[in-house]
């Protein structure tokens, strides 16, 4: 309401009294309306009166009014009244009701003991149905108690058309002010590139032309412009300059990628059983004989699997001993073995044997995917088999590795037992046929032929798979060694407050070597301490044109006793290690991809230390740090070299 600035004054809890601006201009507003009069009727109690009312988060508005001559309603009386703090609490219903209420309070000389019925207007409907309701709270039985006393029809009005009783239960807002254009760029700075480069005579009509100088300047001229959504933006920035803006360093940081994971599918595939295996670990599970962890082998030609119960999960010798025993011991030795990225494999013993290891690229399950697939239909067997009894799961394992070595597959054509061993074993002895035994010659030809019919089976799976994945996943940019390009922080862990307002990408960073067509190395920096292979679909290129704004250099280090320094920014974090204290620091110049432990030793200015410390009061130790700036990390001697060396530019 208008008064509500005053009223806020005479709380007692204000302690002295002072009068505020908004409290000064509600004091003229009310001299205003108290001095010049609107247009009021007279009441007449023979004809039939309207109230409407509306409740807001502030107060409420009413209006009392009747038709005219003109048969328009006009206003005879305004009321408005402000909601104590109690009374702003109650919920949508109540305060709607309360409004009521109150209206028939304020003009119940006009509006009680009449003939003819009046109308209330509301634009709450549930409260048309009020004297309905069967079930109300204390509160809203006293006020429809209240209300009995009156003869009044209580109707629904939407709330774009009772303006007048809305507008008396709001409060006032300021009007808004129109502050003077700041030119973007100084006149001299213009007037200088125009000259040297005036517009061309076939402009077109109503369109600004940018000389060649200006461009950068006028696309890109704060850090802050331009980071809006990039395509709706660019569309109006080039209809509004008539030219495309480029993709500043920033906005390819921060931004989303859109469109589906990019990437063309490579799978891989194999000759003749038991040459190409892939494994992976399910882990988390109950207790049941002592294990509580599964080894999953697959076999990438037959789709046969092995399943091996274990206590944990097994050390890179360990994993070797599994495999020696249940695969090399009855297949022979394979060619290849895919695997995650974990410390169970032992990659010089397999390079001994003539066996590569083949580990799937940073954070893109997919290239172990036949093995997780094999795990989700394994984790439903059991799900089905054991029930409520969980810690039996081990006893079924058996029959869940026959169940899948006997089924037929989808991408073969044949069963597992089909494919490696050339018939299919019957589960029990009624079923098995009655046929001579075949000599050698015929098995052998039976084996190449459902080799050769398994291996037809498997390439044209995998031309389907290639022709679904090329509808559902573009095929994105073709990344060569040399180029540069943006690498995703989604499974990244960068040390910092907030994964919402961490940016979305890291780099640029060079690509060092092509593994496959989809995978790439990159040159990291070692603070990260992360494997460097990436699947395509992690890695974003970079996009630079003349109108871009340069990628800004890392600042090169500081020579201080022979070795280089850097300058740390703010401190982060503090742990303990051994006797002494690390901490976690922000370089001056690098990104969060760039943080890193150092000993406090390092950290010159004891300033940042004590910010720290007063910002971060349970940290260890002598911590402390907040955002110092400008202070030169380094430490004595060798140590500092040694150490320092990390972060060369």
């Amino acid at each position: 309401s208008t008064a509500a600035p005053l009223t806020t004054l005479t709380k007692p809890s204000r302690g002295e009294f002072h009068l505020t601006p908004e409290a000064t201009q509600a004091f003229k507003n009310l001299c205003l309306q108290f001095t010049s009069a609107p247009v009021l009727i007279h009441p007449d109690p023979a004809k039939p009166f309207v109230v409407e009312v509306d409740a807001s988060d502030v107060g409420v508005g009413a209006v009392l009014s009747q038709r005219g001559p003109d048969e328009k309603l006009h206003p005879c009386s305004f009321f408005s009244r402000k909601f104590n703090s109690t009374q702003q609490r109650y919920g949508v219903g109540d305060r709607e009701l309360l409004a009521i209420k109150w209206a028939l309070e304020e003009w119940r000389h006009w509006l009680q003991g009449g003939g003819d019925p009046f109308t209330v207007w509301t634009d709450h409907e549930n409260l048309t149905v009020i004297r309905q309701t069967k079930q109300l709270n204390p509160r809203q039985a006293r006020w429809a108690l209240f209300c009995e006393h009156f003869n009044f029809h209580l109707s629904y009005r939407p709330g774009s058309k009772n303006t007048k009783a809305d507008a008396l239960s709001r409060q006032q807002q300021k009007d808004a002010t129109i502050s003077e254009p700041v030119p973007v760029l100084p006149p001299h700075i213009i007037l200088a590139p125009i000259r040297q480069d005036p517009p061309p005579s076939d402009t077109p009509t109503g369109r600004l032309f940018v000389p060649n100088a200006l461009r950068r300047e006028v696309l890109h001229p704060e850090d802050h412009q331009l980071h809006l959504p990039s395509v709706l933006v660019e569309d109006a920035e080039e209809r509004r300059t008539g030219v495309r803006p480029s993709l500043s360093h920033l906005c390819q940081l921060q931004k989303h990628q859109r469109a589906l994971h990019r990437g063309v599918a490579a799978p891989l595939v194999s000759k003749r059983p038991w040459t190409h295996i892939s494994r992976n670990f399910i882990t988390g599970l109950p207790d049941s004989q002592g294990k509580n962890t599964i080894l999953t082998i697959v076999d990438r030609f037959s789709k046969a699997v092995h399943l091996v119960v274990l206590t944990g999960l097994p050390s890179a010798k360990s994993t070797a001993e599994l495999i020696l025993e249940h695969v090399v011991r009855l297949h022979g030795f394979p060619k290849d073995i895919v695997s995650d990225r974990g410390p169970q494999f032992t990659a010089k013993f397999w390079r001994l044997v003539g066996t590569t290891s083949s580990l799937s690229s940073g954070y893109h399950p997919q290239t172990n995917g036949q093995t997780e697939r094999a795990n989700q239909q394994l984790e439903r067997f059991l799900q089905c088999f054991a029930g409520e009894h969980q810690r039996s799961w081990a006893s079924y394992l058996m029959w869940a590795e026959l169940s899948n070595n006997l089924h037929t597959s989808l991408t073969t054509g044949l069963s597992p037992f089909e494919v490696c061993y050339g018939y299919q074993p019957p589960i029990f002895e009624h079923q098995e046929p009655e046929v001579e035994v075949p000599s050698t010659q015929q098995l052998v030809r039976r084996c190449r032929r459902l080799w050769n019919h398994a291996c037809a089976a498997i390439q044209k799976t995998n031309r389907r798979y290639i022709i679904q994945h090329r509808r559902q996943h573009p095929p994105g940019r073709l990344f060569h060694v040399g180029d540069r390009v943006y690498l995703s922080t989604r499974n990244i862990n960068l040390k910092t407050d907030s994964k919402k307002l961490t940016s979305r990408f890291i780099g640029p960073y060079k690509i060092t070597h092509r593994l496959n067509p989809v995978t790439f190395r990159l040159q990291l920096p070692a603070s990260l301490r992360i494997h460097p292979i990436f699947h395509q679909s992690q890695l974003k290129p970079v996009f630079s044109s003349p109108l871009s704004p340069q990628i800004p250099a890392p600042p090169p280090p500081w020579i201080i006793d022979g070795g280089p320094a850097y300058t740390v920014r703010r401190v982060l974090d503090s742990r303990r290690r051994g006797r002494g204290i690390q901490y976690l620091v922000d370089w001056e110049g690098y990104g969060p991809e760039e943080r890193s432990w150092i000993p406090g030793r390092f950290i010159l200015d004891p300033a940042l230390i004590r910010d720290y410390r007063r910002r971060v009061s349970s940290s260890p130790g002598p911590s402390g740090a907040g955002p110092g700036g400008g202070v030169l990390s380094r430490g004595t001697g060798n140590d500092l070299h040694r150490y320092i060396n990390r972060k060369q530019v």
